[in-house]
């Protein structure tokens, strides 16, 4: 067969055990990670062997993941911005460095969800979103006694028709 010009060296595939008994060295350790979604207590959520296979640990991780979506959809509502307006109005670069600390915090809180929900586990999917309900209703919608959270009037955005 005509290479091109290039020798391959006598180079032969390898063995077809060679993968199965760990021949890559590090592959050997690794474990098998979902792309698709799964249903089921088995699984690691953010940390290495995290939940793993004990319930109450995976319950614990649902509790932690629901409460994740719920402090992003805090940190995201203006109830979180209007705890840091009496700030703003006696130090406003105070005021400025703690918001730009909230956002940061939330940005990092939502880095950490997408990662949970990374592991395509499909409990983990259905509390992530029930979490962002829970959050909407009680920080946007008005249901803790705040009034609801009205979207700015969009006559003059450029996306709407």
């Amino acid at each position: 067969m005509d290479m091109g010009g290039h020798d391959m060296g006598g180079m032969s595939p390898p063995a077809a055990g060679a993968a199965a008994q760990g021949g890559m060295g590090a592959m050997k350790s690794m474990r098998y990670t979902h792309m698709t979604f799964f249903w089921g207590k088995n699984s690691e959520v953010l940390f290495t062997m995290w939940p793993g296979t004990r319930g109450g640990m995976y319950a614990l991780a649902l509790i932690f993941v629901f409460a994740l979506a719920v402090i992003v959809e805090f940190l995201g509502s203006r109830r979180a911005d209007a705890c840091l307006a009496a700030l703003a109005r006696r130090a406003p670069a105070a005021g400025g460095l703690a918001r730009a600390a909230v956002h940061t915090v939330r940005v990092g809180v939502a880095y950490l969800l997408m990662l949970a929900l990374m592991s395509f586990n499909g409990g983990v999917f259905l509390v992530a979103v029930a979490g962002h309900a829970a959050g909407f209703l009680a920080f946007r919608a008005g249901l803790c006694g705040g009034p609801a959270q009205v979207e700015e009037d969009r006559k003059n955005d450029p996306a709407c028709c």
